[in-house]
């Protein structure tokens, strides 16, 4: 049987996914932002399902930038610390995915060095910023 492949972007995490499909309705494994899950051909990844955490983070961040002046950042860090306490390390990459889902919604940027980057190949530090209107 021939495999078909289409690719999407993940709910979850907000990075590419490719959904393989070695037949009708079967299920198939999904790669994306490093982590393994299930999702059915032309559905878009959830790593089963987004967590609250994950909700809590983008909570978090839209927060800690609507206390800010128009044009400041926030590490993913801060919004980590908010919603994670003292195991705030642990919620750093979800932190980040957050960022990503926030960008894919067009609310927020991912910036480097002053810079606006593309949160696929943001590597090192990054900050978030709110999008300007206009």
């Amino acid at each position: 049987m021939r495999s078909t492949r289409r690719s999407a972007r993940c709910a979850t995490c907000g990075g590419r996914c490719e959904h393989a499909r070695a037949g009708a309705g079967a299920w198939a494994r999904t790669t994306a932002g490093g982590r393994r899950g299930r999702a059915r051909v032309g559905a878009v990844s959830t790593h089963e399902g987004a967590r609250a955490t994950d909700r809590e983070l983008e909570d978090s961040i839209r927060t800690l930038l609507a206390r800010r002046a128009m044009g400041a950042t926030i590490c993913p860090s801060e919004a980590a610390r908010a919603v994670g306490g003292k195991a705030w390390r642990e919620l750093m990459e979800p932190a980040r995915a957050a960022a990503r889902r926030l960008v894919a919604a067009g609310e927020v940027v991912i910036t480097q060095g002053g810079e606006v980057v593309d949160p696929a190949a943001a590597k090192g530090p990054i900050r978030i910023r709110r999008t300007t209107i206009g």
